[in-house]
């Protein structure tokens, strides 16, 4: 609970409207994608840093937790109130404030949604490529604090590779800007990408200026089915270890094949047990040859069949299928332990059947689809209630093969709450002392976003 004088002291900073305390407000803000729900005593819309700086100065002085939140589609719980608290809201800071062509570069505010700036971008001949699969709803100052990825990520990175620099609100008010808007800056300790993944436990973001490319002149997709999962992640690893770099190689294993048409009422696959995607960009000519080398690269690897989309309608389509699996799996199970574990790309045949073993000892479905290209799959493990006690160890077992395949928990989710037991497990134990230390110097009081990523985060 919030003190009644706090509180009126948090309406007097952002606006008696912009203050919310009703049970209904408060359930809508209690939780994120993960389905874990705390309620927060209240939640604030600031319209400003300045008003984010006073609500920070009177949560320090009295001792109360705030939790940053963008839409709420996060992977980990990162926006999660665990401790109650005050949940700060960017829904009012949601304006693209500059688009420099000339530069290339865009000056946003934190509640912008992602799809809305690539939009914005591509009117003008720019891209932003960061795409989560959530970008028609995702806000760039969730994709900050996660330092999210996409499909994209394989040839053009993630979310940290296009900041070039932040206005960040600290834990103790003050308000400070970190980068420029150089393409180039190593003036002192680069703070940008300290913040840049903190999952907001080290300041507020409030601006952000994210840096441009040329819109490529042509891109091309492909889809290639395979009769099961072991000859798709060997395509995978073919095209990953030769000479052309595809903006997007996704992979889709049978089980997320399954639920996408039950989803979508469609037949795509036609029985296969995997799916490979796969996209191109650049220059026409390149684009035509690159396509035709990655359809011969699937056939040489045991695809059935290899389709190239032929009009901007039919890739819509194919990534609609896509971005459509999260919520599809929901019609095979009502629950799921959803992991987004790294390896290198070399090893993606090495993990799949890693994991498939893992589920049969448990008797588990786990289904496995995306970010292959950059080692960077999603494990969906499907359950009843029933059936956490397997899953809970099928984690373990997970996360136990890919650190011995020198991988990383976490490509793009974060570590939120779900993560942090494991989180010692990758960091080791001095590094994370270190990362401690940092929180503890730059959040005395511990009122931001207490209790993620650390477990014993007071």
């Amino acid at each position: 609970m919030l003190d009644p004088s706090v509180l009126k002291e948090l309406a007097a900073i952002v606006g008696p409207a912009h203050l919310f305390t009703g049970p209904e407000e408060l359930v809508v803000y209690s939780y994120d994608a993960t389905r874990t729900a705390s309620l927060p005593a209240a939640v604030a819309r600031p319209a400003t840093a300045g008003e984010v700086s006073q609500i920070l100065l009177l949560a320090n002085g009295q001792h109360f937790p705030v939790i940053p939140r963008g839409a709420g589609t996060g992977m980990s719980g990162g926006s999660v109130p665990v401790r109650g608290g005050l949940v700060l809201s960017f829904e009012r800071m949601n304006r693209i404030l500059e688009i420099d062509e000339r530069n290339r570069m865009a000056i946003v505010e934190p509640g912008v949604i992602t799809g809305d700036l690539q939009r914005e971008a591509e009117a003008r001949g720019l891209f932003y490529p960061p795409d989560p699969a959530s970008q028609q709803f995702c806000t760039l100052g969730g994709n900050i604090a996660e330092c999210a990825g996409g499909l994209r990520a394989v040839k053009y990175g993630v979310t940290r590779d296009y900041v070039l620099g932040l206005e960040v609100v600290l834990p103790t008010g003050e308000i400070i800007k970190t980068g420029s808007r150089t393409l180039k800056s190593v003036a002192g300790y680069d703070l940008t990408r300290l913040i840049i993944g903190s999952e907001g436990t080290l300041g507020v973001v409030t601006k952000i200026i994210v840096r441009l490319l040329p819109q490529p002149e042509s891109v091309e997709t492909l889809s290639a089915f395979f009769p099961d999962i072991r000859s798709a992640g060997l395509a995978v690893a073919k095209i990953s270890a030769g000479p052309i770099l595809p903006r997007a190689l996704e992979l889709i294993d049978s089980g997320a094949l399954r639920a996408v048409e039950t989803y979508l009422k469609e037949d795509v696959s036609r029985g296969a047990g995997a799916m490979v995607l796969a996209e191109v960009d650049g220059s026409p000519e390149a684009t035509a040859s690159e396509a035709g080398a990655l359809d011969r690269a699937c056939r040489e690897a045991g695809a059935i069949s290899v389709t190239r989309a032929t009009d901007k309608r039919e890739q819509d389509r194919i990534w609609k299928l896509r971005r459509s699996i999260s919520p599809a799996l929901y019609t095979i199970k009502p629950r799921k332990i959803n992991e987004d574990i790294v390896v290198p790309p070399a090893r993606v045949p090495d993990i799949l059947a890693e994991v498939e073993d893992i589920a049969k000892r448990h008797g588990l479905l786990i289904v496995c689809f995306g970010h292959a290209g950059d080692g960077n799959i999603h494990t969906n493990i499907m359950l009843e209630e029933e059936e956490r006690p397997q899953a809970e160890l099928a984690v373990k077992e997970i996360f136990a093969a890919v650190l011995r395949m020198q991988g990383s928990i976490s490509g793009e989710h974060g570590i939120g709450i779900t993560k942090a037991p494991f989180l010692p497990l990758e960091a080791g134990e001095q590094a994370l002392e270190a990362m401690k230390k940092i929180k503890r110097a730059w959040d005395p009081n511990n009122i931001l976003n207490p209790g993620k990523i650390f477990l014993d985060n007071r």
